[in-house]
């Protein structure tokens, strides 16, 4: 499972508020509400997310392991 606890972090340490992301640079609320579920995104979203924020992919996302899998 991929979670985007991270995003919210580096969101903050760059001051990049949600606000910021719908009204500069035209994220939906949409985009927003799967990013906050731990949804799928597409790789665009996040290719965009990486370049607003100048990050890596790593300072967004994390993989968790399903527990379901380790059965």
């Amino acid at each position: 499972m991929i979670v985007y606890d991270k995003l919210w972090i580096t969101m903050k340490e760059k001051g990049v508020s949600q606000y910021k992301l719908i009204h500069e640079y035209g994220f939906s609320n949409g985009q927003l509400d799967r990013l906050r579920k731990n949804e799928n995104i597409n790789m665009y979203t996040l290719d965009t997310l990486c370049g607003i924020l100048n990050c890596a992919v790593e300072d967004i996302i994390t993989y968790k392991p399903n527990n379901d899998s380790e059965k």
